[in-house]
């Protein structure tokens, strides 16, 4: 509770700052427009629909790229895990393209699939399944060579030892895969959407800004920042939380 006030307060300050600074005059409205203002374009995109329908289309392509990347990104670590001329040779090259931006993907995905749907799911999988690769490699390579010891000497092997000791040891390190795919693949999304023909936070954003509406522009960049924040905290944050006092990696807060 105590965190939640302080939170609060922080942001509260942060309002009073922003409306100082437009009272002020430091920067022209037409820059850095007022609370209000940017309230004001939010409550009319939301009264005509207009924010409702972006933001269904927006959690829809992340849906779909989402779950396409750990299905994708799981199978890939596996094999990277457990087949070491893979991890020596296909290991290296997805390493390397984990560290490229997601927004370097988005001409390509122009090119290949044009300005619909079908490019932004390609880049919002792209952005999701190499970290949930490396991530899903690291969590079966760090399984506690004591673990497996202790199950050949009961008589696992095989895709037994992988049922019961390796797969479930490995969990926690997907966990985090899979939180960290969100907010990879939440970052692909919008960058995506910048670029598309619509629906979605990123295309409004765009067009705002061709139009330079910067109220609605501010408040677009809010909604991404508050949704990516609730869910990490209140979903994945939690999830990862649980998973780790349960396999004994992190003490239980009381």
């Amino acid at each position: 509770m105590r965190v939640i006030i302080k939170r609060l307060v922080f942001f509260l300050m942060l309002l009073v700052l922003w409306e100082v600074i437009v009272l002020i005059g430091i920067w022209p409205e037409s820059m850095i427009p007022s609370p209000y203002a940017v309230y004001q374009s939010l409550y009319s995109g939301f009264a005509d629909m207009t924010l409702v329908y972006d933001l269904l289309a927006s959690f829809r392509h992340l849906l779909i790229g989402l779950v396409i990347s750990i299905a994708i990104g799981t199978g890939l670590g596996l094999l990277l895990a457990t087949v070491k001329t893979v991890d020596e040779t296909l290991g290296t090259m997805i390493l390397a393209l984990q560290s490229v931006p997601s927004i370097v993907w988005v001409p390509l995905a122009i090119i290949w699939f044009g300005f619909g749907e079908t490019s932004i799911i390609f880049v919002v999988v792209i952005g999701g399944t190499f970290v949930m690769t490396m991530n899903m490699r690291t969590g079966v390579k760090n399984v506690d060579p004591m673990y497996l010891e202790a199950a050949r000497t009961m008589g696992s092997n095989g895709a037994d030892l992988f049922r019961r000791v390796i797969f479930p040891a490995a969990i926690p390190h997907a966990v985090t895969g899979v939180r960290l795919a969100w907010a990879f693949s939440w970052r692909a999304l919008m960058a995506a959407e910048l670029m598309s023909s619509g629906p979605g936070l990123g295309y409004t954003l765009s067009y705002a800004s061709d139009f330079n509406n910067m109220s609605l522009v501010i408040g677009i960049i809010i909604i991404i920042g508050v949704i990516g924040s609730v869910v990490d905290q209140l979903v994945f944050h939690r999830v990862e939380e649980k998973i780790l006092t349960r396999w004994g990696m992190m003490s239980e807060v009381s």
